[in-house]
């Protein structure tokens, strides 16, 4: 029985590395149906994005109506996507942004150790959820105290001061010394950071990785620059952030019905939270254009069989990889 719950995990798992169908071809399936011409239209220019109180009160509320936590899954295909984490130096920094109930955060403090995980969530009531969750997860003092959450609505704003003080993020922009090795070996980048690991008096000291994973999406598109930006500012130079996110044309979109579009590619679905779908060039030039480097990009694409319907569905994500400049004294 054992054999065969780790079967089934490992083969939940090898979906998200594999590429099922090519995303040209379900680009040219979609285009060429006319029932879905209308998510091709123009958006209405009267639509207008909600304050930002609305949004943070529909998550606040989606999260409750999910508390038990049998709504997500551990993500722990996570750390094969993005093995950095297990290979970087002690007391290493994460920022995991819109952490919700702690999916993300718990597979990577059970892989890795010695890593300090920040996180933030735009509602109180969720952050309390992830704290419990991963509380229940360890007895372990240590493990619950390298997660640390804060509050806060990146998009509008911004990080707060302590993760990164004004010296600290004008100091990043200094040709100080911190070298990041080009060369990869094993699981991942190997570091030499001559940053002390140690919190300064004045803040943290910024962060050596940031996650994006599915978060972003859910971020009025006109907020989505400044939301970027605040991750290039709080990462150290070399730092990475890490993205995952729905693709253009992934099955949930094509669900929507004409009613819920808000946007071009975006969508509110019925209980007021949002949803945008990427495709690689979007991606692109938000993250280029706050100044990362690109380092990986393209699309997931999954073909998920319900067996109880009987039903095959095309999902697609797209995974990122983008780094902040590493500068030297040169």
């Amino acid at each position: 029985m054992e054999q065969a719950r780790m079967s089934r995990e490992g083969e939940a798992e090898a979906q998200y590395f594999c590429k099922d169908f090519h995303w040209e071809d379900l680009r040219a399936e979609v285009e060429a149906n006319p029932s879905y011409a209308y998510h091709f239209e123009s958006a209405s220019s009267s639509s207008s994005s909600p304050p930002p109180e609305s949004d943070v009160l529909a998550w606040n509320q989606f999260h409750l109506r999910h508390a038990s936590g049998r709504f997500f899954k551990e993500r722990r295909y996570l750390l094969k996507e993005f093995p950095e984490l297990l290979s970087c130096p002690p007391n290493s920094k994460l920022l995991e942004v819109g952490c919700g109930n702690g999916s993300t955060a718990l597979p990577i403090l059970r892989a890795n150790k010695d890593l300090i995980v920040y996180a933030c969530d735009c509602s109180d009531e969720t952050l309390e959820k992830a704290k419990e969750i991963i509380s229940n997860a360890s007895t372990d003092v240590s493990f619950q105290l390298r997660f640390r959450i804060f509050c806060c609505d990146l998009s509008t704003n911004g990080f707060p001061n302590w993760l990164a003080c004004y010296s600290c993020r004008d100091k990043f922009l200094q040709k100080l010394s911190y070298c990041l090795s080009d060369v990869r070996e094993g699981n991942g980048l190997h570091f030499t950071n001559p940053y002390s690991s140690e919190e300064v008096e004045c803040c943290v000291g910024g962060v050596d990785f940031v996650t994006l994973i599915f978060t972003l999406s859910a971020v009025p598109l006109e907020r989505m620059p400044k939301s970027v930006k605040e991750c290039f500012i709080v990462l150290k130079p070399g730092g990475m952030v890490f993205f995952r996110d729905y693709g253009l044309y992934d099955m949930t979109m094509l669900r929507f019905e004409p009613d819920k579009r808000v946007g071009f590619r975006e969508y509110m679905r019925s209980d007021g939270t949002r949803s945008y779908f990427f495709c690689l060039d979007a991606v692109r030039n938000l993250f280029l254009g706050a100044g990362f480097t690109e380092l990986e990009l393209d699309y997931c694409c999954v073909k998920s069989i319900n067996r109880q319907k009987g039903k095959c569905m095309q999902r697609v994500w797209v995974h990122g990889k983008f780094q902040k400049p590493a500068l030297s004294n040169e």
